[in-house]
């Protein structure tokens, strides 16, 4: 029998998505590529909306999830702060512990 789960987690604060998959998945490009319109371009979403899913991010966050930097010589840049970094590695360690409780759960299932 090929049986699967198909789940999506996100956290929302105060009635609003705070974060969920896509954002986790965005603020990971731009802490790779420390750049918004490049994390935008690597996952393939466009500039304006990676915009939104980060000030959205950051104006329901506590605290800066990330900083920008404004052009200059080099150009300029958004980096994830520790705090973001921190969400992140919060989010995904939840998500995997979610998707490992789901799959032991359909291997009882299965077993039945």
């Amino acid at each position: 029998m090929n049986c699967k789960v198909k789940s999506r987690i996100w956290i929302e604060l105060d009635g609003k998505e705070f974060l969920g998959e896509g954002k986790v998945q965005l603020l990971k490009a731009i802490d790779e590529t420390g750049s918004l319109s490049k994390a935008a371009r690597s996952i393939g979403i466009s500039y304006k909306k990676a915009w939104h899913l980060i000030d959205s991010v950051n104006n329901t966050a506590k605290r800066p999830v990330t900083l920008n930097s404004i052009g200059g010589k080099g150009g300029g840049g958004t980096e994830l702060t520790a705090y973001g970094r921190s969400l992140v590695n919060s989010f995904e360690e939840m998500n995997r512990e979610c998707w490992h409780f789901l799959d032991v759960q359909l291997e009882k299932i299965k077993s039945l």
